[in-house]
C-alpha cells in the first residue's frame, strides 16, 4: 500500500518556507541527511550533522539561509529548520485508530458517558461517572476511573491507567503503562516509629496538549492537585509526587525523578535522570535548564542553565578522584590556617 506524498510547493506553504529547485519534486517520506534518499526530505538543523550535506542523495534538504551554500540540490529554506521538520514529520505518521464505539469486550459503567465519536478498545475500563468526550481514542486494556474527564482527541495508550477524579485535556497522548492518580507517597510515624499514611484527598489535573511517555507516573496530590499545565511533554519513565506543578511547554526527559511539593516554571527543560527534591517546597523559574544527572535541593529562582555532579573518567581515576574529595574539607581547613599565618607575617614585617 503506498503511503503519503506531497510536492515540494506544497510542503513550503505548509511551513511558510522558501521553496529552491523543483516545486513539483515527489516527496513520499523523512530521512537523514547521511541515509535519504530521491523521493526523501531531510533537515539540517545541527552543525554537527553539517558534514553530511555534501554527500546526501536526500530529494530536498530543510535548512537556513546561511547552510544553503552548502547545498546544490532542492531546498526548503527556514529560519528553524528543526520545527519545520517537525511540522512536515507530522503529515507522515499513520497512528493507530480504533473504530467509533465501545469494543463488546471492554467495561463501561452504566452511569459513564461516552461521545458518540469516541473509541473504547478490547478489554478497556471505563469507570462510574466518567466524561469520555468526542474523537477519543482508549486502547486495549486501558483503566479510566470513576469520575474522570477526558478532553477531546486525547489518546490513552494500550495499559495506560487513569485512578479515579483525573482530569485530561484535549488533544492529549498517555502512552502505554503510564499511570496517573496513584496515592501521593506520604506517611506520618507515630511514637512508635510506625508509619500511619495520610490520606490523598486531592486529583491529578493534565492540560491540553500534553504527552505523557510510556511508564510514567504521576501522584495525586495530598490535598491539592497535582498540576501539569498545557503544553508540557514528558519522556519515558518520569515519576512527579504528588501536589507538584510543572509550567507550561516544559520538557521533562526520561528517568527523572521529582519528589513531592515541587514547581517547575514555564518553558523550563529537565534532562534525562535529574532528580529534584529537598527540604520544604521546591520552586523552579521560568526557563531553567537543567543538564543530564543534576540534583536540584534547593529552589532556583534566575533563568539559566544549571548542572551539578562530576563527568565520567576510568575507574582508577574517578576513585582517587573520589578520596582527595573526602579530603577536601581537611585540606580548606589547613589553607585558611597556612593564609592566617602568612597574613600575620606580612602585617609584623610592614
Amino acid at each position: 500500500m503506498s503511503g503519503p506524498a506531497f510536492t515540494l510547493d506544497a510542503l513550503a506553504k505548509l511551513v511558510s518556507a522558501r521553496c529552491v529547485g523543483d516545486p513539483q519534486t515527489r516527496i513520499t517520506g523523512l530521512g537523514s541527511l547521511a541515509d535519504a534518499v530521491e523521493d526523501q526530505i531531510s533537515h539540517l538543523s545541527s552543525a554537527a550533522y553539517r558534514r553530511f550535506l555534501p554527500i546526501s542523495k536526500a530529494g530536498a534538504v530543510i535548512l537556513n539561509e546561511h547552510d544553503l551554500s552548502g547545498w546544490s540540490g532542492n531546498a526548503l529554506v527556514v529560519d528553524q529548520p528543526y520545527v519545520a521538520f517537525a511540522r512536515i514529520s507530522q503529515l507522515f505518521a499513520t497512528p493507530s485508530e480504533l473504530p467509533e464505539g465501545v469494543d463488546g469486550s471492554a467495561r463501561v459503567a452504566p452511569t459513564a458517558t461516552i461521545h458518540p465519536t469516541a473509541a473504547i478498545g478490547p478489554g478497556a475500563c471505563v469507570g462510574e461517572g466518567a466524561d469520555i468526550s468526542a474523537h477519543v481514542q482508549v486502547f486495549a486494556n486501558a483503566v479510566i476511573g470513576d469520575g474522570c474527564k477526558v478532553g477531546e482527541s486525547t489518546r490513552l495508550m494500550p495499559n495506560s491507567v487513569l485512578y479515579a477524579g483525573v482530569q485530561i485535556g484535549d488533544g492529549c497522548v498517555i502512552h502505554a503503562g503510564a499511570v496517573i492518580g496513584a496515592d501521593g507517597f506520604g506517611f506520618a510515624p507515630d511514637e512508635q516509629g510506625r508509619l500511619e499514611p495520610i490520606a490523598q484527598l486531592g486529583g491529578v489535573r493534565i492540560g491540553c496538549d500534553v504527552s505523557l511517555g510510556a511508564g510514567t507516573t504521576i501522584d495525586r496530590g495530598a490535598i491539592d492537585d497535582t498540576v501539569v499545565e498545557d503544553g508540557v511533554k514528558i519522556d519515558n519513565q518520569v515519576q512527579i509526587g504528588h501536589n507538584c506543578r510543572i509550567g507550561a511547554h516544559s520538557v521533562i526527559c526520561g528517568c527523572v525523578g521529582i519528589a513531592g511539593s515541587v514547581t517547575i516554571g514555564r518553558h523550563c527543560v529537565i534532562a534525562g535522570a535529574c532528580g529534584i527534591g529537598g527540604a520544604g517546597p521546591i520552586r523552579l523559574a521560568d526557563r531553567v535548564v537543567l543538564t543530564a544527572a543534576t540534583n536540584v535541593l534547593t529552589s532556583i529562582a534566575e533563568p539559566g542553565t544549571y548542572s551539578s555532579g562530576t563527568l565520567h573518567a576510568k575507574t582508577a581515576r574517578w576513585k582517587r578522584s573520589a578520596l582527595r574529595f573526602g579530603g577536601l574539607d581537611g585540606l580548606t581547613r589547613r589553607l585558611v590556617a597556612l593564609e592566617k599565618r602568612v597574613a600575620g607575617k606580612d602585617s609584623g614585617e610592614s
